[in-house]
Formats: C-alpha cells, structure tokens, sequence
C-alpha cells in the first residue's frame, strides 16, 4: 500500500510559511520526525523536510551536509528521549520494580515511535563511532539499564542488562511487526506483556 507524500503531510503545531523561528536546526528535526512518523515506508529527503518545515531547499545544509546527517540526528535526539524516559523508570520504589518499568517503558517507545525505533536500530548505529552525539545518546540510555540491573544484582548486573535488553528489544520488534496476531498458542494483551516477560526474567513463575 502506497502511502501519502510527504510533502504533502500535514505537521501539527509546525510554524507558518515563511520560517520565522530561531532554531532552524530543532526545526528541521521535528519536520523530519513527523514525516517519517506519517510515512515511513517512504524515504525522507532533505527537500521535503524543507518543504515541510517551511523553510527553503538550500536552508538543511546549513545544519545537515547530508541526509545520512539528517538521520542521525533523528536517531540520536530518538535515544535520547528514550534515556529519559528509562531513567524516569528507574526512579521506581525497588530496583525490581525499576527494571520491570524500564523494561515497559522501552517496549512502549518503540510501539509509540515504530518509525523512529528501527531508525535508531538500523545500520547507522553500528557506525555510531563516527558519530559523538550518536554514540553518547545510545552509551547515555544503556548505562540507565545496566545501572538499575546492577543495583538489582550487583554480581550480574551487565549480564542481567543485557538480558534484559536483548528481551525488551525482541519484544518490541515482534509486536510492531504485529508477529503475535493470530497466535496458536493464548498471549496476553499488548500492553501486558512487557510486564510479564520481565517478571520472567527476574521471578521466574511469578508471573
């Protein structure tokens, strides 16, 4: 199924023709975001997130020399919202509790912001060396993990991350792709599974 143009898509709360605003950087990220959010079958390019933005063709260049640019940024602020979030999880009453709603937290983000979650997890991340706002926004929200894991068992707290996050990354992708529909086997609701799988991990049968 085609879907719409993204010149054509239509930005909530995006400022009039012409650009009058001052962070035409901040602005040109949010265009983008919402454009991959309408359409993200269909690959982004500079000229439309002008277009969208309300700004002229040439105005990305003067922040992104490329669309590659362009996209990293995108999945950088991405892991960045995602770090605050999960460190808003882990602000739980037990370090259980915190990793269980962090676990929940990072499967809601992705299912909120499906476009922007493979973006972050595509081939760009393994190039987040070249990157420093990339790599430190990914390092940034791990560490959130491994942090709350290691306070939950400080013997195993990296591998009980990684666990963790290997767990709440297939879940996520799963249920964006919709792989739980039709099931021969019963699955609880959506929203209640990220709780269940992680008590799993953390209490196995108690859930």
């Amino acid at each position: 199924m085609v879907g719409p143009d993204p010149s054509h898509v239509k930005i909530e709360g995006m400022p009039p023709r012409p650009y009058h605003h001052g962070d035409l950087r901040a602005a040109l990220l949010d265009a983008a975001e919402a454009l991959l959010d309408a359409a993200p079958a269909r690959p982004l390019s500079l000229r439309d997130v002008a277009k969208a933005a309300g700004v002229s063709h040439a105005a990305p260049y003067h922040h992104f020399a490329s669309l590659s640019e362009l996209l990293v940024a995108i999945a950088a602020r991405a892991f960045a919202d995602l770090g605050a979030a999960m460190e808003g999880a882990s602000r739980a009453d037990t370090a259980q509790d915190a990793l269980v709603a962090i676990c929940e937290t990072y499967v809601d983000f992705a299912r909120a912001r499906p476009a922007r979650f493979r973006l972050m997890f595509s081939p760009l991340l393994v190039r987040k060396p070249e990157f420093p706002e990339l790599q430190r926004s990914a390092d940034e929200s791990f560490e959130v993990l491994v942090r709350t894991a290691t306070a939950y068992a400080p013997e195993r707290g990296a591998a009980l991350a990684l666990t963790g996050w290997s767990l709440a990354h297939g879940l996520a992708n799963l249920l964006i792709d919709g792989a739980f529909d039709g099931l021969p086997v019963p699955a609880p609701a959506p929203d209640a599974m990220a709780r269940m799988m992680a008590l799993q991990i953390l209490q196995p049968g108690a859930a």
